[in-house]
């Protein structure tokens, strides 16, 4: 709270003049003694001056000055632990108020008041607006800023990340809006999509704004590290876009928040009256800076999201918390995602091998059909080449059988499930038997198997075989197991015969 003049100058002349004390001095006049206290440090009293009576902080006053000497920014907590330490028994409240007479005042930063030429600087910068439902996901909403520092014309276009993309894609979208101009140099923030390290004057850019630079032939200007005065413009647009365009704001979706941040700028912000002579107005103003402001270049300049993926042993990329499906040729490869705020293009090397509309939503699996079916059609030809091995195992015959019917042109698939349908009846040892003689009688066709082995089991007299399933144990339905050779039982039986004789 200010002290109107009267009062301190009565404060002065009582305390220099009068020699009275300082809660004398509050009780004439009818104030707090704080505020008697406060008008004399200003006007260079020190503190043991006022000090009426003795304290017990008194023997800790020379460390309290020193520490804070060496420390000046350290807090009055800290510090009370310290001296407690060394034997203070007060409270920590009336510590603090005792140690804002010791520390020492810190020299305020004079500012110049910049002025710029037209055209020559924009300053940018993020802003950030909380968060914003997509579907089921919350994602964080940043607000691009871009200000014309001579007439103070602003760009405002909100993202959902500060990626490097996004950065780039502001400035796009910011020359394009300023009519297809820009300024001659654009200054920044340290920010990671600006510059990648810096020490003190050595900077490090990030290649892809240099990229930008190049392509628009401006210069970038990163700022001093904590000095975010050197870009006041900007600070000033983000206060604004807060207080003026943000408050109460209501929107369906993203699309229909940039379009009324666009009409913001266009509005509002444009007419408002110009700081260097209010007699005109921003957009004024910037239809006197346009006729300096260089022209953007007639080539595009295309801007992607770029990120290297594995894919593991499903068929899919994974890309900003989303599932994209890719032809299971390309599983266990890393594959290269360029994506657009339209959509994800997924390339090996080169060669474009997926597209998609991209997604803002999170956890979603997003699918191209021709993968799919490429998948589903990749499982069935393993699936027959298991049955063709499962056969094999079997019956070894089968396999002139299907080299044969290959030959004729018979339908392998439908041939391999028949085969297949009849071991599980008849069983291995019957259906090499079968085979064998198919094959004899040159009849190359699950039919003629099956007419051998119906005929077999009618002169065994064994009854007709019922297909086995269990219902609880799928792995026991496509077990097969080769019948063991007898060999050794039959050469016993040679043997005890050669004995008896």
């Amino acid at each position: 709270m200010t002290v109107p003049e009267d009062i301190e100058a009565a404060i002065l002349r009582y305390h220099y003049v009068e020699k009275w004390r300082k809660n004398t001095i509050a009780n004439q006049l009818g104030i707090h003694h704080s505020v008697v206290e406060r008008v004399l440090l200003q006007n260079g009293v020190s503190p043991e001056q006022l000090r009426i009576r003795a304290s017990i902080v008194d023997p800790y006053v020379s460390f309290i000055k020193s520490t804070l000497k060496e420390y000046p920014t350290l807090n009055a907590q800290r510090l009370y632990h310290m001296v407690r330490e060394r034997g203070y028994s007060g409270k920590p409240d009336h510590f603090r108020h005792l140690v804002v007479r010791y520390r020492p005042k810190t020299a305020e930063d004079a500012y110049l008041r910049l002025s710029t030429l037209p055209a020559e600087q924009a300053q940018v910068d993020w802003a950030s607006f909380g968060k914003i439902k997509i579907g089921d996901a919350e994602r964080k909403l940043y607000g691009f800023i871009m200000v014309l520092s001579w007439s103070r014309h602003v760009f405002l276009k909100f993202y959902l990340n500060q990626s490097t993309a996004n950065f780039q894609r502001g400035h796009i979208e910011a020359f394009e809006f300023f009519g297809g101009y820009l300024t001659r140099e654009i200054f920044y923030d340290n920010l990671k999509a600006a510059v990648l390290e810096r020490i003190g004057k050595a900077i490090h850019f990030n290649p892809d704004i240099l990229a930008l630079a190049a392509h628009y032939r401006y210069k970038p200007v990163p700022v001093e590290v904590a000095q975010p005065t050197q870009k006041g413009r900007v600070e000033r647009a983000v206060r604004f876009a807060r207080s003026s365009f943000w408050p109460a704001r209501k929107w369906k979706d993203l699309d229909d928040l940039n379009r009324q941040a666009r009409e913001w700028c266009l509005g509002e912000a444009a007419e408002r009256r110009w700081v260097q002579d209010e007699k005109l107005t921003v957009r004024e103003a910037f239809e006197q800076e346009k006729q300096y402001l260089p022209k953007v270049p007639q080539t595009q300049f295309v801007v992607y999201d770029r990120k290297e993926v594995r894919i593991g042993k499903t068929p899919y990329a994974c890309f900003d918390g989303n599932l994209y499906s890719v032809a299971p040729a390309y599983v266990r490869q890393t594959l290269s995602v360029f994506a657009t705020l339209e959509s994800v293009r997924i390339c090996h090397g080169i060669t474009e091998v997926a597209s998609h509309k991209r997604c803002f939503d999170k956890g979603k699996v997003i699918e191209d059909s021709k993968h799919i079916e490429e998948l589903k059609e990749a499982k069935r030809a393993a699936s027959k080449h298991r049955s063709i091995d499962r056969l094999r195992l079997a019956a070894p015959s089968s396999r002139d059988l299907l080299v044969q019917a290959g030959e004729r042109g018979h339908n392998l698939g439908r041939l391999t499930q028949e085969l297949m349908e009849l071991l599980e009846l008849y069983g291995a040892e019957e259906m090499e038997a079968g085979i064998k003689e198919a094959l004899l009688s040159e009849r190359v066709h699950a039919s003629a198997v099956k007419q051998v082995l119906e005929r077999r089991r009618s002169e065994q007299g064994r009854e007709e075989p019922v297909r086995l399933h269990f219902e609880k144990n799928e792995k026991a339905n496509t077990v097969i197991i080769p019948p063991p050779s007898l060999e050794i039982y039959d050469s016993l039986f040679r043997r005890r015969d050669k004995e008896d004789k």
